[in-house]
């Protein structure tokens, strides 16, 4: 297998890319590779370029595409909007994990009881490259920056869409529910949950209430049930 790695940007059609400083220095220095081999490259927007290396300068390695291949992006959307939590390194880790399998997008929640933090993009989106990279994947999941729970409830646009509480209630059980052949949005609520009437404009939007199990979890535990059957 040959190694991959992330290409920031990308126009089609090019015949020569020259790597970022980083990725160079990954390349020539920690690989030791050199003119002749060979490597593929992903923007993370489905194309997947086979490569060879023509001048493998440490800071400015250039590589010559023999390859390009694009892959069309799920048909339909699975997205997670999930409440940003007090311990980042919890929702760091949803955040490759859910991109491991395959979701499209990640909507960072701002609800009632969300526990505001500082919210680095950058790092976030670093996590879900290496994640796609590390799953061999060619498509990056959409990550915006932090959104207030409403905002999101009232933009939707996906056929299916689901709100997880703990709130004593009529739900269906998410496995029973979830409907792969569609776009589908679930919710999922900060550590204190959703309140009742976060709930309730869900609800009101056309939201079915779900649960996800018989215990109650953690956020990112949810978040991860959740994506799974999402994209079983």
């Amino acid at each position: 297998m040959l190694p991959f790695f992330y290409l920031s940007e990308y126009t089609p059609n090019q015949k020569t890319i020259v790597l970022s400083e980083e990725t160079s220095k990954h390349v020539v220095q920690v690989l030791r590779m050199h003119i002749g081999e060979m490597l593929q490259l992903t923007d993370g927007k489905g194309s997947l370029l086979t490569v060879t290396i023509i001048d493998d300068h440490k800071k400015k390695c250039t590589v010559e595409v023999k390859e390009t291949i694009y892959t069309e992006a799920q048909k339909n959307k699975a997205t997670i909007a999930i409440s940003l939590l007090k311990n980042a390194s919890r929702f760091e880790w949803f955040l490759e994990k859910a991109t491991e399998l395959g979701i499209s997008e990640i909507i960072p929640l701002l609800s009632e009881r969300t526990e505001k933090q500082h919210f680095r993009h950058d790092r976030m989106k670093n996590i879900l490259v290496s994640a796609m990279l590390q799953s061999q994947q060619v498509w990056l999941p959409e990550l915006p920056e932090p959104q207030k729970l409403a905002a999101v409830i009232q933009a939707a646009t996906q056929k299916k869409k689901f709100v997880a509480h703990c709130i004593e209630g009529e739900k269906s059980e998410l496995k029973k529910v979830v409907d792969t052949n569609t776009s589908q949005i679930i919710l999922i609520g900060p550590e204190g949950d959703f309140s009742k009437e976060e709930v309730d404009l869900a609800i009101g939007h056309n939201y079915i209430p779900v649960s996800l199990g018989n215990t109650r979890l953690r956020t990112e535990t949810a978040g991860i049930i959740a994506a799974t059957l999402l994209m079983v």
